[in-house]
């Protein structure tokens, strides 16, 4: 990988990520040597995937440069790489361009869509976990409608034109809210010679109710929101298969839609050589202590979604959400400097900051510690905390304008077929 050796320890940091990053920032002034292993030379942030997938954004107003991040700190070095394997014995990492010792590492590898063992599933719906994959998505939702235009089917016609988000979480949520307000104020304009109004969009959730993290009178407002934009919410309905052309499920529901998002859950991308049964638990995540080690090691840690930090308050895991990944990555470049200066480490306490999701123009709903609130207001601290978290000026101020814009004109330009995704399979 021709980087130098150094006296100093070296950290080795896989995924750049919101914990990625929070501890590679943390650590580029002290006297360590940081290298960054990605498969992505840049940064995501995965909170406005939806608004890629839907024509909203571009996708380089939510990705950021990773070399630019830590571009002025001397001891940071980056890789793009895909991490095979772990040598725990030897303390060596090994990828596709090489090995690399370490001194310490840390597993930051964050989460991919979960499936749970449904390969037919996995084969015909859509995820929206990368940037490719929103990209992917963007073009099926278009590339329908055009086809949608050329066949004289009826049923067809309206299954290209039907939407199917499984899983009732944040993403698919705001997923749903975005796709009806395309359907009521853009498609009509686009596509005059159909009749949009027959298309569908529908949510399945396999439990009682939306936005199930969050509060109930959240979720009751959400719920609200969608089905005045004419979404169909299904509750207690689970998905057991989808052909690409027939949702079926454990009911007597049956939907056909030639557009289907699986948003019905996530789980650690694991490494081999750390993806044993000793330390793995639930979703596929790493059991770590109140420091992030690795459970039966002292210098390998874990951090963000690939970490599973049992607590009272959550006793199967924090959240898979950014305001965890970020707080562990800041207070663990904090106590690697202590353990190479042999001091006491400092435990982890999470910060429950609060969640918040939005359903559309002017409609979101937002849970803080001490306070909850829905509607216009939630919409404008959605809108600030989103920009806030935001890696870079320019991606703040293009997001900004965007969203000025597309609120002014009631429009969404992006809506490009860049590159067809049928018969592509594009991670």
């Amino acid at each position: 990988m021709n980087i130098p050796k150094t006296s100093f320890p070296r950290v080795v940091i896989i995924g750049g990520g919101f914990a990625g990053v929070a501890l590679a920032k943390k650590l580029a002034k002290q006297e360590a040597q940081v290298v960054l292993l990605d498969k992505h030379n840049y940064h995501t942030f995965q909170p406005l995937l939806y608004q890629v997938s839907t024509g909203g954004l571009e996708p380089d107003s939510i990705a950021y440069p990773i070399r630019k991040v830590l571009q002025n700190f001397p001891n940071f070095y980056f890789r793009l790489a895909n991490v095979e394997e772990i040598d725990t014995e030897n303390e060596r990492v090994i990828t596709n361009i090489g090995d690399l010792d370490f001194d310490y590492l840390v597993v930051a590898s964050g989460s991919v869509t979960n499936y749970f063992g449904n390969t037919e599933i996995e084969k015909n719906s859509m995820a929206m976990k990368t940037i490719p994959q929103s990209l992917n998505l963007r073009s099926l939702i278009l590339e329908n409608f055009e086809d949608a235009l050329l066949t004289s089917d009826l049923n067809e016609r309206n299954a290209l034109m039907n939407f199917v988000i499984v899983g009732g979480g944040p993403t698919g949520v705001e997923l749903a809210g975005a796709l009806a307000e395309i359907k009521k104020g853009i498609l009509p304009k686009d596509y005059p010679d159909l009749d949009t109004r027959m298309a569908q969009i529908h949510i399945i959730q396999s439990g009682d109710r939306i936005l199930k993290g969050m509060s109930e009178i959240a979720s009751q407002k959400a719920e609200d929101f969608l089905e005045k934009l004419g979404v169909n919410i299904w509750k207690n309905v689970r998905v057991t298969n989808y052909d690409g052309e027939t949702v079926t499920t454990n009911g007597e529901l049956l939907l056909n839609a030639k557009t289907v998002v699986w948003a019905a859950g996530v789980k650690g991308e694991t490494i081999k050589g750390l993806n044993s049964e000793d330390f793995i638990t639930r979703g596929n995540r790493m059991v770590v202590n109140e420091f992030n080690q690795v459970k039966g090691f002292d210098n390998i840690f874990a951090v963000g979604d690939i970490a599973c930090m049992k607590t009272e308050d959550f006793p199967h895991g924090l959240p898979m959400m950014a305001q965890p990944a970020i707080q562990q990555g800041e207070q663990l470049g904090d106590n690697l400097i202590k353990l190479v200066e042999n001091k006491p480490m400092k435990p982890f306490e999470y910060t429950d900051k609060g969640a918040m999701a939005t359903i559309g123009r002017n409609k979101a709903v937002v849970d803080l510690k001490k306070f909850k609130f829905q509607g216009v207001f939630a919409w404008f601290v959605w809108m600030f905390v989103h920009l806030f978290f935001l890696i870079g000026f320019r991606n703040r101020m293009v997001v900004f304008v965007n969203w000025v814009y597309n609120y002014v004109r009631f429009d969404r330009e992006a809506r490009l077929i860049i590159r067809p995704f049928k018969n592509r399979n594009i991670e």
